[in-house]
């Protein structure tokens, strides 16, 4: 799948160059760009994903949210997985909404060390990433995309960024609307994306405050289903446990599927932001969960190439950022 279009048209030469101009940044991204350097490497990360999934049926999801946090912040350079020390001085995993919380850097790990041994200073952890989020859906569900490569890896990490711009699951859809759109990224996207809630895991502290006391009425949060409400409240009793796990998607909870966008129908979305997708009157966003909810092969079509939209923010390319050696570091840090 591409980013752009491959229909060809006669168009007026200023119009062409602005339109060259547009898609600068995505075109340096192809989805060949290792191809003599190291021919292997989607090989290679599938085999580490599925050999991690074997003792580990969340790391699909994780990988995939290490990718949207780090795209959310500075762009798809792999500043998320840059550790605290030498130049880094404050690192994004130690943001409101990666500390005790964002996970896989492990398998991020295994990935460039095998990638690595293949292809030395080659490929690029932003592009791991990116491969890495792509074999997590493949290899749980009948979904896959050509993911586009090149991106290249920054030399700074930004903390203060991921705590503004990383959507909260506690925040309203016209603030979440407005951090996708920051980024060049449109409803359906963020319709598109959420959909990974289809399978992983979230934390009681991150719904909580739907359970109980929502917004200081006193009650649970009317737009959570009676029976899931029961359910959810056994898994985090009150003053209980805020790191306790509930699945994202009740229903089939470590496959790929549409089943989250028929659970927010059923009221049955865990987090807020979840079920404000659908709960919230007159947005745009309910045509679209209603039409992913009805029509699974939609849905897929509209994740990958939503995918490739975020996979496509800000990326570093031809001599900028570096690639790193290893993950957690800059070079010679």
């Amino acid at each position: 799948m591409s980013s752009s279009s491959s229909t060809t048209y006669s168009l007026p030469l200023a119009t062409t160059f602005v339109l060259l101009m547009l898609y600068a940044s995505n075109a340096q991204l192809n989805t060949t760009f290792y191809s003599s350097t190291c021919p292997n490497v989607t090989t290679i990360v599938r085999s580490v994903v599925q050999q991690a999934l074997q003792s580990d049926s969340r790391i699909g999801a994780s990988l995939i949210r290490l990718h949207f946090h780090d795209c959310f912040v500075n762009g798809c350079d792999a500043s998320i997985l840059l550790d605290k020390g030498g130049s880094i001085q404050l690192s994004e995993k130690d943001a409101a909404p990666n500390t005790n919380s964002i996970r896989g850097f492990d398998v991020v790990d295994n990935i460039k060390t095998a990638v690595e041994n293949s292809c030395p200073a080659v490929v690029s952890c932003a592009d791991i990433l990116a491969l890495a989020a792509e074999a997590s859906v493949s290899l749980s569900g009948s979904i896959s995309w050509n993911v586009l490569l090149g991106r290249r890896d920054s030399l700074t990490a930004n903390q203060a960024g991921a705590n503004t711009s990383i959507p909260s699951p506690f925040e309203g859809l016209a603030n979440i609307t407005s951090k996708f759109s920051a980024l060049g990224l449109n409803t359906n996207d963020l319709v598109a994306l959420s959909g990974a809630h289809t399978f992983g895991r979230a934390q009681c502290r991150t719904f909580s405050n739907r359970l109980y006391n929502f917004s200081g009425t006193g009650n649970p949060d009317p737009t959570l289903n009676s029976s899931y409400l029961t359910t959810l409240q056994q898994t985090c009793p009150q003053n209980g446990s805020g790191t306790a796990l509930a699945n994202l998607d009740p229903t089939t909870p470590d496959s790929f599927d549409n089943n989250y966008f028929s659970n927010l129908q059923n009221n049955q979305g865990l987090l807020q932001s979840d079920q404000e997708l659908f709960s919230t009157t007159g947005a745009a966003t309910v045509s679209i969960v209603n039409s992913f909810s009805s029509n699974q092969s939609a849905f897929f079509q509209s994740f990958a190439q939503s995918m490739i939209n975020m996979g496509n923010i800000s990326p570093l390319v031809g001599s900028n950022g570096e690639i790193r050696l290893d993950c957690k570091k800059v070079n010679g840090g």
